[in-house]
């Protein structure tokens, strides 16, 4: 089976600046494929090529077997987007937004009432359906733009960073439904999901993950076989001079640590017989220590060298 997204050797740059540095992978039909990186890092500037609102230096990417560069229509017909930011119009209705994008498809208007209908109903507004869009909260205009980008019936949805802003009760009503479509439950939903996102909880709902940094993937493979790939435990070390502990650690056992927000990350074979020693030989007092099997978090931290909260920024804007 041919795969549904495909690129090869991808390079973009801005002044010079190397955003995307020769990105390739390939997602399947029927896949919910995250991309997962810190702001900054190349997610939005590779969503913008594969949906064609940018070009590319060179590189090849095909989305539905149509090459994104000489078939942009075909292409764009094909997929449905969901901006990182809110791109309803605030003085419209709910229905009147979705209207204007059955229009801008040349949807046939019995279709579109019916089309407007269904998805309205997938994303439980139909009761709001005639309120203006600027009176919705947060979560109810993040619903309402997955329902515009179904209504053509995609056979991708490209989500961009789909919650970014949200608080938490809305992030969890938007990843409802997301997971709605990943198990088929909305009929009316596209078979393949492409999201952006910078949250490890979602990037462990995707069935794949691409982790990109600074323009390059650097790991691409299923959650769980991300975090096999890290072999033995992970310790997490609190002492009273975490820099000073970071030195010694590196000294005396030869093993690199990374320096997290809640002090020190490690990865050790065999924790439980190295944490003794670690207590032995460590000059600094020891606050905390604890061991566990690698996360999707650790992954990121022991790829990078960073926690994705340590590249700073909002998660807005970057490329």
């Amino acid at each position: 089976m041919n795969p549904v997204i495909e690129v090869k050797d991808l390079h973009k740059s801005y002044n010079g600046v190397k955003a995307v540095d020769g990105v390739s992978f390939e997602v399947a039909e029927g896949e919910t494929f995250g991309f997962l990186g810190p702001n900054g890092a190349g997610k939005t500037t590779t969503i913008n090529i594969l949906c064609t609102l940018l070009n590319s230096d060179s590189g090849a990417v095909f989305v539905n077997g149509h090459d994104c560069a000489k078939e942009p229509s075909k292409v764009r017909s094909s997929i449905g987007l969901v901006f990182q930011d809110v791109t309803l119009d605030n003085e419209l209705t709910a229905y009147e937004n979705l209207k204007f994008h059955c229009y801008m498809y040349n949807m046939d208007y019995r279709l579109a009432q019916t089309r407007i209908a269904q998805m309205l109903s997938v994303v439980g507004l139909t009761e709001r359906r005639d309120e203006i869009v600027r009176k919705f909260s947060g979560g109810m205009k993040r619903r309402l733009e997955i329902a515009r980008g179904l209504l053509h019936r995609p056979k991708v949805l490209f989500l961009d960073e789909p919650t970014l802003g949200l608080d938490p009760q809305a992030r969890a009503g938007v990843w409802e439904f997301i997971n709605g479509i990943k198990k088929g439950i909305k009929k009316d939903a596209g078979s393949t999901v492409f999201m952006t996102t910078h949250y490890m909880d979602e990037a462990e709902a995707c069935d794949r993950i691409a982790i990109i940094d600074n323009g390059r993937v650097i790991a691409c493979d299923t959650p769980a076989g991300l975090k096999r790939s890290l072999k033995g435990d992970t310790v997490h070390l609190k002492t009273s001079d975490d820099a000073r502990a970071r030195e010694e650690i590196e000294r005396e056992f030869g093993i690199k640590s990374a320096m997290v927000e809640s002090g020190l990350v490690l990865l050790v074979d065999g924790g439980d017989k190295f944490i003794p020693r670690l207590f032995e030989r460590l000059t600094t007092s020891i606050s905390s220590v604890n061991m566990k099997k690698p996360s999707l978090d650790e992954v990121f931290i022991h790829l990078t060298g960073k926690e994705i909260r340590d590249y700073g920024g909002n998660g807005r804007g970057g490329h």
